[in-house]
């Protein structure tokens, strides 16, 4: 488990890291303006359904139960095929409807665009990046099936290719004098084809091809919607509040590209650490409990949420205390200013706070799917979207703009304790183990010791940030001391060992 843990964090973070020079690149070309807008916008309007198909509701329902005909040998490339040929049908639908309703779907997205030239924009992107959502959809299926099958590299890759091909679109526009913007739009459905292609190549050599055919509604598959009807619904309940947020933050000048650029910054640890150890553990917990391991599925939670927290506690305290440094280097230059740059602060610092919630909470999900119960985490998750609904539409009359963020923070920590309640009855294998709650406060610990450390250099050593010649080694320098630091104290403190991550690599 540990070492597709890290495969797939290896290769988040490699797509991650070129993410932020793919989002540099877009501010610095676009600003924050009307084109930028328009593109998150349409970007977000197939990455939003996606949270449904792909990484979301289906693929939660799917890969539990593939993982068990996978360890009873049912058949499991028959249900695959079916599974893919009933998305595939769905998918196909869904594009159709949404090129004739694009103006709608922008306006639920973001209704202040109305009457600005951001929403004319918005709606013709929309209409060519939709069709991501069919390739990205199925592509996440094939992920699933590499995934329950122990095979986590070429999944784990492809987002690569997404941002490989933004950079190449944005720089071939520039060679050719073209529109960026448009450049950008047209290079995400050629993303998908490319993302799906690769893991379609991936699943052939592992066994598993996967040629759609006329969809059939068999028992299996109806038990599949049974399942995954209650976790789309949880998906619809999580977009909600994403719309809500961008809804508050549209009635604000610049405050949607703000957002962005801080929602890109936070997703770094998170994609890197708490989707990577889900991605593991989902498939990990239900092999476990098929074959009756309840001892080996405290083992898989109680190391996973460890790790989650050695990674994640010490970057949600980088975020909360240097903030302004880390935006000004990777994303004030060209149109993005440092009025620009403050504003994005402050929401990383918001998000920062909510951080440790967002991987805890992929952390404790699998128990549920694990169990093919999607039911209670809607329900959770419906009561997540009124903390979040309230929090934003509540306090954006008194403090702007940033009750967006605080929202999403919020309604975060509530799905938390939520889930935790929840799992309470499920028994010792949903249980965290004495060496987890041995080690927690000595992270936290660890952590804030880094997080002064920090305070401090930044304190002393401001005036390097502001040099443009200087300001790459400075935060490099940044980074090196908040590990050295971090590494320092957690030994120390007993909070973690060096030679358990030697083992793992080993392994």
């Amino acid at each position: 488990m540990l070492r597709g843990f890290f495969t797939v964090g290896f290769w988040t973070l490699a797509s991650r890291v070129l993410g932020f020079v793919r989002d540099a690149m877009i501010v610095a070309f676009l600003g924050t303006g009307p084109a930028y807008q328009a593109f998150i916008v349409a970007f977000s309007l197939p990455n939003l359904f996606r949270r449904f198909f792909a990484e979301g509701a289906f693929n939660m329902a799917f890969v539990p139960m593939f993982s068990k005909k996978l360890e009873g040998d049912e058949d499991p490339l028959a249900f695959a095929r079916d599974a893919m040929s009933v998305l595939a049908g769905l998918l196909i639908v869904l594009t159709l409807l949404a090129q004739i309703f694009m103006p709608f779907l922008v306006l639920a997205m973001a209704s202040g665009f109305q009457g600005e030239e951001q929403f004319g924009l918005a709606v013709t992107f929309g209409r060519i990046a939709f069709p991501y959502i069919l390739f990205i959809s199925l592509a996440a299926l094939l992920s699933g099936v590499l995934n329950a099958t122990g095979r986590f590299t070429a999944a784990a890759a492809a987002p690569i290719l997404l941002n490989i091909l933004f950079v190449g679109a944005m720089l071939l526009a520039m060679a050719l004098g073209l529109d960026i913007a448009l450049a950008l739009v047209w290079a995400v459905p050629v993303a998908g084809i490319a993302q799906m292609a690769l893991v379609w190549v991936a699943a052939s050599r592992a066994g598993f091809t996967l040629i759609p055919r006329l969809p059939r509604l068999t028992p299996q598959i109806r038990r599949l919607a049974v399942i995954a009807a209650p976790a789309a619904l949880a998906g619809g309940v999580v977009q909600v509040n994403l719309l809500v947020g961008r809804q508050v933050a549209s009635y604000y000048d610049s405050a949607v590209g703000w957002l962005y650029a801080a929602d890109r910054l936070y997703q770094l640890p998170l994609g890197v650490v708490g989707i990577a150890v889900g991605i593991v553990l989902l498939p990990e917990l239900s092999r476990r409990l098929k074959s009756r391991d309840g001892a080996g599925a405290q083992l898989a939670l109680s190391r996973a949420g460890e790790m989650a927290l050695v990674l994640t506690l010490p970057a949600a305290v980088a975020l909360l205390v240097v903030p302004q440094p880390l935006v000004a280097v990777l994303f004030e230059r060209g149109l993005f200013n440092a009025a620009d740059t403050a504003a994005t602060a402050r929401a990383v610092a918001i998000y920062g706070l909510g951080l440790p919630a967002f991987v805890l909470q992929k952390i404790l999900q699998p128990l549920y799917f694990a169990r093919e119960d999607t039911r209670r985490p809607f329900h959770y998750a419906v009561v997540a979207m009124l903390v979040n609904a309230a929090a934003a539409i509540g306090l954006a009359p008194f403090i702007g703009w940033s009750a967006a963020a605080i929202a999403t923070t919020l309604a975060g920590w509530s799905m938390v304790v939520l889930l935790w309640a929840g799992a309470r009855g499920m028994g010792g294998e949903a249980r965290f183990d004495a060496r987890f709650r041995h080690r927690v406060p000595r992270i936290a610990m660890a952590s804030a010791v880094m997080g002064a450390v920090l305070w401090l250099a930044v304190y002393f050593a401001a005036p390097a940030f502001d040099l443009p010649g200087w300001r790459y080694l400075a935060l490099l320098a940044l980074v090196a001391l908040g590990l050295v630091s971090y590494a320092l104290a957690g030994q120390i403190s007993g909070a973690f060992h060096f030679r358990e991550f030697r083992q793992a690599l080993r392994r």
